[in-house]
């Protein structure tokens, strides 16, 4: 049958299904293999094929017809896993009932009164087929996804064949040990199977299939408490799917061992189709959603290095019943650790690939899904995060998350993207050596749009970080918190700032602490403590080496006498407030000293209009994101009780004030969003006491006469011999004691996994385009947004690029041109933030 009959004969059944008013019996199976056993049509077929308004009209005039197509499309599932699939015909029906499951379970979900019909059991469907049977039967979805399981290790299908002969025995699927047929060598499997175009396909197409079915986690609203687990992906990550372990690692193993260069011959992406990729980007999806795992309701295992012989040793540990997280939280070999760090490293560096030749390399999309499974390893996985430590492969992480962080600072289309890899920084930070390690030189020069330096990963990472502050967009100010909040977990080990990295930290001063920012908000001279801190830090424990930065608080001296000598009278305050209205951005850029950027680097653009964006929810404040600890003499952490006031040894409070306090302060924040609340004298008296200037102000009072003495005497003027004084300068015994080293870690929270959930079935969504699995479908999780102009800059028709390209009355969602999306980001399958993010911060 030809190609074109195929699909008429499809369309015909379709056809009858949508017309026929009465039920058509399940034993009809005449009319039921239309679907199925008689075509051979494509997954984009079926989407064309199967419309969504008919989908729909079965659903409500004849529920009874799709019930049993579903059922049906499963019990084919499910005899094709039985029988091994040895055929091609059974491989094509297979194939012919996931793609059509694909397309229509996303509107069995979108139904609240359908949602329930695949954990029900079918009359009838028992395991021996009586009615006898009836109370053994499985639910649909256990049916299904226990198929789903035995097809991706089928036997000449999805894996390679160990036998010689294809002897038709069903005995040989249920006894086969699927541990032996693990997609791809990496953990726990040292051989590699060759390279198969068609398993890989099939694969793809199950992986899709599974993916949807995860899925309905999509058409639920964002519950407060994130408590609740999806049944589908426990019930697969369970016990009972007997191909759980080498399921992950296969998905695992399968994304860390892709190399999209290939054999590093320029354009080969454009000469041989990469039928890998697909199923990269599709197990990449699969695993990141099995790991949606809240950490914070229950306690991960601990992995304390004695299993023995395997990767994963098999006796049932403590810890969570997702298998998938129990098994990626027991990874311990250091050799295991190698493989999926510089696999990921490797992955999320290709974008940053530059070649002499345009386009001649192959640039991945999905460095979202691996900052996902990045996220996910350092968190489950505690000994795998003290391995990406311990050397200065961290910096492998740190680049391209930076590049990506740089790349997106304009376009509110990629907010998402934005808070993940803040996020991801946000939990290194929280350990010494990752302070440590930015103290390497930074030499690979990726091409960035920022200022060219000579200096360390810590100088790119503030030049980076002063970017995102000063040139983003303004939906990214409750990340501001974050930012410093890395900056000052990392700042009592850096052993020496470049002269643009200590100019861009006092711009940022010098920025938040113009007195109508620091009234505008309840919580804005919390960013000024934060950069306060920072400088302390380094000038008592890393003032050696760092005379480019005390040269620089030197210079900038007025900033700080300006603090100490901040008005408190209503007038005063009243006047700030009159000037914030005169001025035309948030923060100014005045001073900053921009210079050249790097050579072959694109400016951030904001993203086209007709973009496509999913909403997030709010994220938690950094007092509910990170918890207090202190570095004792023998360099361990001792945890702060979050309750208590505590103060460094000038007599400061943290930069966030604890509990009520803090509390108050959000809530006068979201007052002063809709223009209740006010300043008040008492207000800025009760913070200003505690700006911890002590140890800045004593530098300046002794090094400033020094420095002034010398250029008089000398008639200095070069800034060179300025600095080789100070190198040379001693403060031993003129600051105060130095005050103890609080670290504010990381840690697991209900409202950030609601928000990773959000975020990466968001991505899951607009990455989907080909074809578009859950478009137009009714999803509650979050709200699909489309940008009808330009998000910041000229507004007028014209002017803007994105006008010139936008198609008049476009909504069909387009397929990208993923070819230029990456460096021009013109499409990205990424998050927008909603408004209310951190209620009452700066939108």
């Amino acid at each position: 049958m030809g190609s074109a009959d195929s699909k008429l004969n499809f369309r015909k059944a379709v056809i009858q299904l949508t017309t026929k008013t009465q039920p058509v019996e399940a034993t009809d199976d005449a009319f039921w293999d239309q679907f199925w056993a008689d075509t051979a049509t494509s997954v984009q077929d079926v989407f064309a094929l199967v419309p969504a308004a008919e989908i729909r009209a079965v659903r409500e005039e004849s529920p009874s017809n799709l019930a049993t197509l579903c059922y049906k499309a499963v019990e084919k599932l499910v005899q094709g896993a039985e029988s091994g699939c040895h055929s091609e015909k059974e491989k094509q029906i297979v194939l012919n009932c996931s793609r059509l499951l694909t397309r229509v379970l996303p509107y069995i979900f979108e139904d609240p009164d359908w949602r329930g019909f695949f954990w029900s059991t079918v009359p009838g469907a028992g395991r021996g087929g009586g009615e006898d049977d009836d109370e053994n039967a499985r639910p649909l979805a256990e049916s299904l996804l226990l198929a789903i399981a035995d097809l991706l290790f089928c036997p000449d299908f999805t894996v390679q064949s160990h036998r010689r002969s294809t002897v038709d025995s069903a005995e040989d699927v249920h006894s086969l040990d699927s541990c032996e047929y693990i997609w791809e060598a990496g953990v726990g499997f040292a051989h590699s199977p060759q390279p198969n175009y068609i398993h890989d396909v099939n694969r793809m197409e199950l992986l899709k299939l599974l993916l949807t079915c995860f899925s309905e986690a999509m058409y639920l609203p964002p519950a407060p408490d994130s408590g609740s687990t999806n049944p589908w992906v426990q019930f697969f990550c369970s016990t009972e799917n007997r191909h759980a372990l080498p399921l992950f690692t296969s998905l695992l193993n399968t994304v860390c061992a892709y190399d999209p260069v290939g054999y590093g011959i320029p354009y080969n992406h454009l000469l041989f189709s990469d039928y890998r990729e697909p199923l990269v980007e599709e197990a990449a999806q699969v695993l990141i959603v099995t790991l949606d795992h809240d950490s914070a309701t229950s306690t991960s295992p601990t992995v304390d290095g004695t299993t023995t012989g395997t990767a994963m040793d098999d006796a049932d540990p403590p810890g969570p019943e997702n298998l998938f997280v129990n098994y990626l939280s027991r990874i311990h070999r250091e050799e295991d650790f190698q493989f999926i760090l510089k696999g990921i490293a490797r992955l999320l560096s290709n974008p940053l690939l530059q070649t002499y030749l345009p386009n001649s390399t192959k640039k991945i999309q999905f460095h979202q899904e691996l900052l996902v499974l990045f996220w996910k390893l350092c968190d489950f996985n505690k000994k795998f995060l003290f391995f990406v430590l311990k050397s200065s492969d961290v910096l492998d992480i740190l680049v391209p998350t930076l590049y990506f962080l740089n790349d997106a600072r304009a376009d509110q289309s990629r907010v998402g993207l934005m808070h993940i890899g803040v996020f991801i920084l946000l939990l290194l930070s929280g350990e010494r050596n990752f302070g440590v390690r930015l103290n390497k030189p930074y030499s690979v020069r990726v091409p960035m749009d920022i200022p060219v330096f000579t200096g360390t990963h810590a100088d790119l990472l503030i030049v980076v970080f002063h970017k995102i502050i000063t040139s983003g967009h303004q939906r990214l100010q409750p990340l501001f918190d974050c930012l410093l909040t890395i900056v000052v977990n990392v700042s009592p080990y850096l052993k020496s700032l470049s002269m643009v990295a200590a100019n861009k930290l006092l711009h940022l001063l010098e920025a938040f602490s113009t007195t109508w920012f620091l009234f505008s908000a309840a919580q804005n001279h919390h960013l000024v403590f934060f950069l306060l801190e920072a400088f302390n830090n380094i000038i008592q424990y890393q003032f050696d080496g760092n005379s480019n930065l005390v040269y620089a608080i030197i210079r900038k001296r007025s900033v700080f006498h300006q603090l100490a000598n901040l008005p408190t009278d209503p007038p005063a305050i009243h006047k700030a407030l009159q000037r914030r209205r005169r001025t035309a951005e948030p923060l100014s850029r005045t001073g900053s000293q921009e210079g050249a950027s790097m050579e072959g680097s694109h400016p951030a653009a904001p993203a086209e209009p007709g973009t496509l964006k999913t909403s997030l929810v709010a994220t938690p404040g950094i007092d509910k994101l990170t918890e207090k600890s202190q570095v004792s003499e023998d360099g361990t952490l001792r945890s702060l009780e979050p309750t208590s006031q505590q103060s460094s040894a000038d007599g400061s409070p943290t930069a966030e004030e604890p509990g009520q306090a803090w509390r108050e302060q959000r809530r006068l924040s979201s007052a002063s969003a809709s223009g209740q609340w006010s300043p008040t004298s008492e207000w800025v008296l009760s913070w200003k006491s505690k700006l911890p200037l002590q140890t800045i102000m004593r530098l300046l009072q002794v090094l400033v006469p020094q420095v002034e003495k010398i250029c008089i005497d000398k008639g200095l003027t070069d800034e060179s011999e300025i600095l080789r004084f100070l190198q040379h300068g001693t403060l031993v015994g003129l600051l105060p004691v130095p005050h103890p080293i609080l670290i504010r870690k990381y840690q697991a929270n209900s409202g950030t996994a609601m928000w990773f959930r959000t975020y990466m079935w968001g991505v899951i969504y607009l990455r989907n385009v080909d074809p578009p699995v859950w478009y137009d479908t009714d999803v509650k999780l979050f709200e699909i947004q489309r940008d009808q102009a330009c998000c910041w800059g000229p507004k007028e028709e014209g002017q803007c690029p994105g006008h010139l390209r936008r198609r008049p009355g476009a909504t069909r969602l387009q397929k990208p041109d993923w070819g230029t999306s990456c460096i021009l980001g013109v499409w990205s399958g990424v998050l927008r933030v909603s408004c209310y993010i951190l209620s009452g911060q700066w939108m």
